[in-house]
């Protein structure tokens, strides 16, 4: 990233402002740690459980900064080639039997042509060293040690080279977000050299908030009784407790079937829209008239 993104957005307070318009409601912690990530130049590195808003922070930034959003999606075994850029070896064969049928004679100029630009395909990174964009770099605890130090060497100067063209810098260096769900701890080299920030869960009433904005025919009183039940499921010993993305699927399960309330038999018909694990749904159903039961307040 580069100091200069998002000019006229003057503090973290206007920064949010621009996320909420577009249904994201950040805290004034991640407004701030985004903002100034903008501001200094630097990734920002969002660490937190699975489905608490780290992917959607970086969509919705996109749309505020008005440039395409490019995701590298890691996982084990990715390697440099699969996120900076290949050849595209079946057109270079056509262009070579092309000119071979053309009689082309100089070897040495037709070996020059087949690494020219127009067969290079790019990936993610490359992509984003040629776009003004917001590099989303996904779930890098998924991918190996060897490819995170290739990935900080890459955010250094936001610069590759390609030994057939020659180096290639980027002249606006993207938006970096760079998420992990801590499946495995990220090297401190890498941590250094972004600004850090936990996502955690959302507040029971920032949830209920997230649940009216993005589901305005959810009352408030679904929304709370939805809200509160994922909370709680949430403290249960589960192989997936849900995030805010499994949270709005209930909602809209329920609001599907009509259900003006969240009850158990509701819930039960719904499960599979908050848990994924038939582990999970088997735990929670035999408890479900204590994990719905009205909170004193009547909610």
């Amino acid at each position: 990233m580069m100091t200069g993104w998002a000019p006229g957005v003057e503090s973290p307070a206007a920064l949010g402002s621009l996320l909420d318009r577009r249904a994201y409601l950040a805290d004034e912690g991640l407004a701030t740690a985004c903002f100034l990530a903008l501001r200094m130049g630097r990734p920002l590195f969002l660490e937190g459980e699975a489905g608490v808003g780290k992917t959607e922070l970086a969509k919705t930034l996109a749309a505020v900064l008005e440039v395409p959003l490019i995701r590298l999606q890691c996982h084990e075994g990715l390697d440099a080639s699969q996120a900076l850029y290949d050849w595209d070896f079946p057109r270079q064969i056509l262009h070579l039997k092309a000119a071979e049928s053309a009689g082309a004679g100089d070897v040495a100029e037709l070996e020059a042509e087949l690494y020219d630009r127009r067969f290079l395909i790019a990936r993610p990174l490359l992509r984003a060293l040629e776009t003004e964009c917001v590099l989303l770099v996904d779930e890098i605890d998924r991918a190996d040690d060897e490819f995170e130090a290739f990935l900080l060497e890459v955010l250094s100067d936001f610069s590759i080279s390609v030994p057939e063209l020659g180096t290639i810098r980027a002249r606006t260096p993207p938006a970096v977000v760079i998420t992990s769900n801590r499946t495995r701890e990220v090297h401190d080299a890498l941590k250094r050299r972004c600004l850090y920030h936990w996502l955690d869960h959302p507040s029971y009433e920032r949830e209920v908030e997230i649940i009216r904005r993005r589901l305005p025919a959810a009352s408030e009183r679904l929304a709370g009784r939805v809200a509160r039940a994922v909370r709680a499921l949430r403290t249960e010993d589960l192989l997936k407790p849900p995030g805010v993305a499994e949270t709005l699927d209930w909602t809209e399960a329920l609001l599907a079937l009509g259900a003006r309330d969240l009850d158990p038999a509701a819930a039960a018909l719904t499960l599979g829209a908050v848990l994924k694990h038939r582990e999970d749904q088997d735990r929670i159903r035999r408890s479900l008239g204590a994990l719905l039961a009205p909170s004193p307040n009547g909610s």
